[in-house]
């Protein structure tokens, strides 16, 4: 596919933000979370998006050095570097201590399976836009879902506290790479915490 300068300056910029940002993006949904009720405290440990990347890993750390203001669109440098950050993004390391875990977790939903209005596969994902309007975050930074029962009224890109067992498997799907899986998975909207 012939990838116009336009949407390949867009696609580098988009890339190098989200790589840079990191942190601050992936926890900002989480910051905002609401408490979770007495029963999915118990059953799930809510955890944040941070907690996925095992510690020490740093996607950023091969483009440090790269003068990115020297590159135009053309630049085969350019196209090289975009190819390397997405193979570092799409085989990024997941957190093995969470393979098993039951947890609970707030997103944005990317349907994948979405019949008559019912969903039953979904990538769970970080920030808004994610896989639609900006290439997929990291491998580690996508979640797989397979809900046990279809949800119902829920939308793309609807924020959503999701429940279930995690693991450590790998999917290439249409809309990125997932480092984990979610099995027995629950949704429900995300609502805003009530503000004192």
């Amino acid at each position: 596919m012939m990838m116009t300068k336009k949407r390949h300056r867009g696609l580098t910029a988009a890339l190098l933000c989200a790589t840079l940002a990191g942190g601050s993006l992936l926890a900002s949904l989480a910051a905002q979370a609401t408490p979770a009720t007495a029963s999915a405290k118990a059953a799930y440990r809510e955890i944040k998006w941070d907690e996925l990347v095992p510690k020490g890993w740093d996607p950023t750390k091969a483009f440090r050095a790269m003068d990115l203001g020297m590159m135009n669109d053309g630049d085969p440098r350019s196209n090289a570097m975009l190819k390397q950050m997405r193979e570092t993004w799409d085989n990024a390391p997941t957190n093995g201590e969470l393979d098993g875990a039951s947890v609970r977790l707030p997103g944005y939903l990317v349907p994948l399976e979405e019949i008559k209005g019912e969903i039953k596969e979904f990538l769970l994902v970080p920030y808004m836009g994610a896989c639609i309007h900006s290439p997929p975050p990291p491998a580690n930074q996508i979640i797989h879902v397979k809900m046990d029962k279809p949800a119902k009224g829920l939308r793309m890109m609807d924020a959503i506290w999701v429940n279930g067992v995690l693991k450590t498997q790998r999917l290439d799907t249409v809309m990125g790479v997932s480092g984990y899986r979610m099995e027995t998975a629950s949704a429900e909207l995300y609502v805003e915490p009530k503000r004192k």
